[in-house]
This record gives C-alpha cells, structure tokens and sequence, in this order.
C-alpha cells in the first residue's frame, strides 16, 4: 500500500473515526473517497478543529465536516505547476486525481520542498516534583521518568525537533542536575539548549521572568514538561500566525456528564427536564504560542501562574486564542496516567 492510501476513508465513516485515521497516517490530511475511489472531499486539522468549536459531535458522519470541493491536481500537472498552485492558495496537500476524478496519488508541500529550520524558541518546563507519582519521583525529576525506552521530556524535544525547531529553553527546579547531565547542550540531537533555574517555584508563568528577553525575537512555544502528545506544532504555528493575537492557548475538549435528572424551572413550575445531560468545556492543555511582547512582560522573580498571565492580557483587552487539539494528548500527573502512557506511547508518538 502506498503511503496515501492510508489517509483513504469512506463515506459515511464517524468523525472520531478520520480522527484516527489523519493522526494514524501522519500525512495531514483524509480523502474521503466512495467504493470506487471517487473523491468526494477532504478533512484536514483545520476542518476538525472548526467542527470543535462548533461543538459537533464526533460520531456525526465526515461527510458533514468535510470541505467537499477541495483543489486537486492531476498526474499532468508539473511540480513546478503544483508548487505555485499550493503557495498561491496556502495548502499543505493537493490531492492527484485521474481524468474520471478518483485519487491516484497525494502531493505534499513538504515533499516538494526542503524541509525548514524553524527559529522559534521552545520553552519546556521541567521543574515540577511530580509528587503524586512517589515513590518514581522520590530520587527522578518527573519529566525524566521513562515512557518506554525514553524519559518523557526527550519524547517532547524529539517532537520538535522532527517539526523542524533547534532552539530550546528548560526550566528547572527539582533535580536540576540530572536533567542538565542527560541533555547537556543539546548537540547529541543537533540543537541548542539553554537552561533556566528557578531557586524557588515562581508558578506555571513565572519562569518566563528568567529567561533571556533579549533572545526571544520570534513566538515562543512554552509546553508542561509532563505532557505526551502528537499536537501538529506547525499546524499551531501556522493558525497563530493567521490569527495575531498575544497568545494561542492549546485547549481540549472536556465532556462530563451529570449523573443526574437535570430541571429548569420557572419558579415552581418545571419547564423541562433532561435526564443525565452531558456538558462540553475547553480545558487548558498546557501547550501556549506566545508573542516575544508578552514574554518580557514578566519581569524577573515575578509570581504568576500562565492562567493568571493571560487573564491579565484579556482584561487589558488584548487578544488571547484557543486551538484545540484532536491529536493524542496525555497528562502525566498520576500514576494511573504513567501506567497508561507505558501502554500507548508506541502507537500514537510519531
């Protein structure tokens, strides 16, 4: 099977089901195609994450998610006619059909094009005691606890670096030395790293105070040292920079439901009455894009933690955005989580 035909889904098929596929296939992209291969639309992060912050079911059949008249190519086309074409419209992926409309091959942006450096700093924070997984962290930072063969912070640096980012920023705390000794520069993995000490825990934002102002020239990605997860960061690279603003918070979605019989009323009369009804939030994922601006506006030994942070900049009406992320996340924070890690890292990191 060609590397394209694993994006291929059917009409029909679940949402949450392409979900599986787009991450599964890594190409960024789902051709929704019927029994004879006919192109019938395309699903990208960015339709999914539109759907999101719809609220729209993930078992609602993608073709209602689609875009149903995406740009395609066909095998005449020269890389050079390809090439102008996604530039010109800002795709990542064109779709190659034959002269009756079924696919026969995918193009990509990447493939066409040296991959890039991206200058971006990256602030991991790996500081954290990780007390709730005692006795592992009793003598081992939590970020350097390990997820298969691998400790969970060189897991997240290999994320980035595979997207093409060299320059990185590590708070510590806890341990510090351990985590100094095992990455030391970075030039065991090409890339620079720097690190940033806080003698006293300054909360989730207040690190940001330490490091040096006058080397964060571009939007900095800052991202929990205990997270797992296969987040497209340049597809939030790339949304941040559609969608200016101070900050773009990673965010996912949360459902929970009332295990009881819900009432409206008006005043003693029942209006309605809906039987275990399930609410849907946003909670904060951990993983922020941050302007060179909003960074240096902590000063250093400033106490703050990053909610408080961009609270401020919303009360000072400057905007704050939220990307939500479909990809496969996981937070460490208890040892239910790190056993659950062990079992499905090898087949959702990419």
């Amino acid at each position: 099977m060609k590397s394209w035909e694993a994006a291929l889904v059917a009409s029909g098929t679940p949402l949450r089901q392409a979900i599986e596929v787009l991450d599964r296939a890594a190409l960024r992209i789902v051709l929704i195609v019927n029994s004879e291969r006919y192109l019938l639309g395309t699903l990208t992060d960015g339709d999914i994450r539109r759907a999101l912050i719809r609220h729209q079911s993930l078992d609602v059949e993608v073709d209602k998610v689609m875009n149903p008249q995406p740009q395609t190519a066909t095998r005449e086309w020269s890389k050079e006619r390809m090439l102008t074409t996604m530039e010109q419209r800002q795709l990542l992926q064109l779709p190659i059909l034959d002269a009756e409309g079924r696919v026969i091959g995918l193009e990509s942006l990447h493939d066409l094009l040296n991959k890039p450096l991206h200058d971006n700093p990256v602030f991991l924070m790996a500081g954290g005691f990780g007390k709730r997984l005692r006795p592992l962290t009793n003598d081992c930072p939590k970020p350097m606890l390990k997820v298969g063969d691998k400790p969970i912070l060189e897991l997240i640096l290999n994320h980035f670096i595979q997207a093409g980012f060299h320059r990185f920023f590590i708070s510590t705390h806890y341990m510090p030395e351990l985590i100094r000794s095992y990455f030391g520069d970075g030039h065991q993995w090409g890339v620079n790293i720097q690190y940033i000490h806080e003698e006293e825990p300054l909360g989730t934002g207040g690190a940001l105070g330490l490091l040096p102002h006058d080397e964060i020239d571009l939007p900095m990605f800052m991202m929990n040292g205990d997270l797992l997860t296969s987040l497209n960061v340049l597809g939030l690279l790339e949304f941040h920079r559609e969608h200016p603003s101070s900050a773009t918070m990673c965010v996912r979605e949360y459902d929970y439901q009332v295990p009881y019989g819900v009432i409206e009323s008006d005043g003693h009369r029942i209006r309605s009455m809906v039987e275990k009804p399930t609410q849907r939030f946003f909670i904060n994922a951990g993983i922020y894009l941050l302007e060179p601006e909003l960074v240096r506006s902590v000063r250093p030994g400033t106490r703050i933690d990053m909610p408080s942070l961009l609270e401020k900049e919303i009360a000072e009406e400057r905007e704050i955005n939220m990307f939500p992320i479909h990809e496969y996340w996981l937070d460490i924070g208890r040892m239910d989580d790190f056993k659950r890690a062990q079992a499905e890292v090898k087949g959702t990191l990419k």
